[in-house]
């Protein structure tokens, strides 16, 4: 007998937030909006098509917004919806916590 269930809205945001580079994507965007490039140079060890596919993701979600400016070159540019804003607070609790409890290799 199950004396557990899990709440599927929460299951489906844990497997959002933790698909590769999306939390991190997230805390990036915190600090307002940015273009491709500045997010990939953001994060290290990502790759542009992995970036692409997680924007495209976040906007479908309704995390992210992308505005297109009819400039020439067009720039583009991402940024956090209200959704994607109330991400803030819980990852700037991630980053505190961290700090306290997460001990990184030294590197040689």
């Amino acid at each position: 007998m199950k004396d557990f269930e899990m709440c599927p809205r929460f299951e489906k945001a844990v497997d959002m937030l933790s698909k590769r580079w999306v939390a991190l994507i997230v805390f990036v965007l915190m600090k307002g909006p940015r273009r491709f490039g500045e997010i990939e140079g953001c994060l290290s060890n990502l790759s542009g098509k992995v970036l692409s596919d997680r924007l495209k993701e976040m906007e479908y979600e309704g995390i992210i917004e992308r505005k297109v400016y009819p400039e020439i070159p067009v720039r583009i540019e991402y940024s956090l919806t209200r959704k994607g804003e109330a991400l803030a607070p819980i990852l700037k609790e991630i980053s505190g916590w961290s700090s306290e409890w997460i001990e990184l290799e030294a590197v040689n």
